[in-house]
């Protein structure tokens, strides 16, 4: 068998990220070829992918790219486990694939994005990187004229989609989408679970005790419109200058807006808390039992 030297290793190390005594043993199997010893780890990258499947993947980044034309656009959410993992150039450098292979494809299934070579960079990512990393979603926007936008710490994203209107204007509501968190283009499209919801929180509210019905009902009116005009994107101000809302400077300049998507790294995701303390004094407790 050949001496593997210090400098071999080295450069396994340095093309791989892994460990010191995992490169020597790679290269050991194989006489130091350092080619097929990357390809031996590779293989079995999916083994340790599927060990760190189980873990939160609850940080990450999200990203996006707009046709230049501005006919449609892709947003995408990466996920990783830690926000240093999330900064890290490897890392965002497979975010970049996603995201052109994403809008290549115009695809937003994440299943069918995946399949292939993008599964295989991601397994390689996790082996060396050692954290679970996914693709969590991808939004495509197609139709009307579209802009996105992202804010500069990677952790939102939005894109709105309007009739009429320029780039420029698209990309300032979208800025607004991402600031503001709108839940819906305009009123009459809340859900209606979402209002009675509502509802049922104002009349549990210490000033509708003991009031008549036509009084609850008439202050019912005034703060669901509120709440209905707080959470619609048209009926906002807007972000750069509050004196006019959205559907304002949007009418104002020939446009309408049709819809938008906003993103939001781990929105949704529970992750799990661990309790250290507890986790501690369950120890001790176990071991004077």
């Amino acid at each position: 068998m050949a001496a593997i030297s210090a400098s071999l290793v080295k450069e396994l190390r340095e093309r791989t990220g892994l460990g010191m005594m995992e490169c020597k043993k790679a290269l050991a199997e194989v006489d130091g070829d350092i080619d097929q010893a990357i390809e031996n780890l590779r293989k079995a990258s999916g083994l340790k992918a599927s060990k760190k499947a189980g873990r939160t993947a609850a940080d990450g980044v999200v990203s996006a790219k707009v046709a230049d034309d501005n006919s449609y656009a892709v947003i995408v959410e990466v996920n990783s486990e830690t926000d240093f993992v999330a900064r890290d150039e490897g890392f965002l450098g497979f975010v970049n694939t996603v995201v052109e292979k994403a809008f290549a494809d115009k695809q937003q299934d994440v299943a069918a994005l995946m399949a292939g070579e993008l599964e295989s960079a991601r397994e390689a990512l996790v082996q060396k990187i050692g954290e679970n990393i996914g693709v969590r979603r991808v939004a495509l926007i197609e139709g009307g004229l579209v802009d996105v936008y992202v804010h500069s710490n990677n952790r939102i994203a939005s894109a709105v989609q309007l009739s009429g209107g320029s780039a420029e204007l698209a990309r300032d509501i979208a800025m607004h989408i991402a600031a503001v968190n709108p839940q819906v283009v305009k009123p009459e499209d809340m859900p209606a679970d979402v209002v009675e919801k509502e509802k049922e929180i104002i009349r549990a509210q210490p000033d509708m005790e003991g009031k008549p019905a036509e009084i609850v009902e008439k202050m019912m009116g005034g703060r669901i419109n509120k709440f209905l005009k707080e959470g619609s994107l048209i009926e906002q101000p807007f972000v750069k200058n509050p004196e006019v809302t959205v559907g304002k400077l949007a009418k104002d300049a020939g446009a309408s807006v049709e819809s938008f998507t906003r993103f939001e790294v781990g929105e949704g995701i529970e992750k799990e808390e661990t309790d250290f303390a507890a986790e501690v004094a369950a120890q001790v407790a176990a071991s004077k039992g």
